[in-house]
């Protein structure tokens, strides 16, 4: 598929992937989203890319929202029919491989409920975040208002999506939206670096980690733990765990191949 509004490339077992359309502040089209889907299904094959970084182009935004061009003379059954079958948002979240959202400008509305779906998300120090649907007379309908509140509980999650207000990157920091915020030059290669140490572990365990970690807010605890015995039993029958071992036991550094 020829992209017209990503930008996708793979180094060093990292890949990003880039919304490429600073014009639109990285707005997302429905050709945009259609074009996610597919590179997300290449990358999900492809034994070259271990780890995933989404971001924007430009310095501006990392996605601004949903195009709101695309909201007019919708009912409320034609939208509701636009939103049948695959959906970006669950499609990033249960994407087998980690996850790095790298926000990098406004991360607003549709953008916001991506990086949601992200496993990890990294701000710039100028990012603004937030859910600004109320301001529409519209809801969040990507996830919204079930990964904030997951995330960042309740009453804050309640606070955001009621008054539309945008939160900076050290208060979203504070309330765990964010894992982390490094200056706007420093912040590609902070993303970078944390990418590729994940890229150096067996890619079998950070599927199985990644699985028992998003069971946790979806399983009752005892479920939750049963499911994290059987996957973590299932790492035993991989190549992987006895290099692991092998590599531990002779003090050198391991050499995972994913098998």
């Amino acid at each position: 598929m020829l992209y017209q509004n990503i930008l996708l490339e793979t180094r060093d077992r990292i890949s990003t992937l880039t919304i490429n359309r600073p014009d639109k502040r990285n707005a997302l089209n429905q050709a945009t989203r259609d074009e996610i889907l597919n590179a997300l299904d290449v990358l999900e094959k492809s034994s070259d890319s271990r780890i995933l970084i989404v971001t924007g182009a430009g310095d501006k935004a990392f996605i601004a929202g949903a195009d709101i061009s695309e909201f007019e003379g919708r009912t409320a059954l034609t939208q509701r029919e636009s939103m049948k079958g695959r959906r970006i948002f669950d499609a990033i979240e249960e994407f087998p491989k980690p996850v790095i959202a790298m926000i990098n400008g406004f991360c607003l509305g549709g953008g916001m409920e991506l990086a949601l779906a992200c496993d990890i998300r990294i701000a710039s120090d100028t990012a603004k975040l937030g859910q600004p649907e109320i301001n529409l007379g519209i809801i969040p309908g990507g996830g919204g208002t079930q990964r904030l509140t997951r995330l960042v509980g309740e009453g804050k999650s309640m606070e955001l999506i009621l008054t539309g207000d945008l939160i900076d990157a050290a208060g979203a920091k504070a309330i765990g939206l964010v894992n982390d915020v490094f200056p706007t030059a420093e912040l590609q290669s902070r993303v970078r670096a944390l990418a590729g140490r994940m890229s150096e572990k067996s890619p079998i365990a950070l599927r199985m980690a990644k699985e028992a970690v998003k069971n946790a807010s979806r399983m009752n605890l005892r479920e939750g733990l049963d499911r994290e015995t059987d996957l973590f039993s299932l790492t035993f029958g991989s190549e992987d765990k006895a290099e692991g071992v092998r590599a531990f036991l002779e003090k050198r550094k391991p050499d995972f191949k994913g098998r």
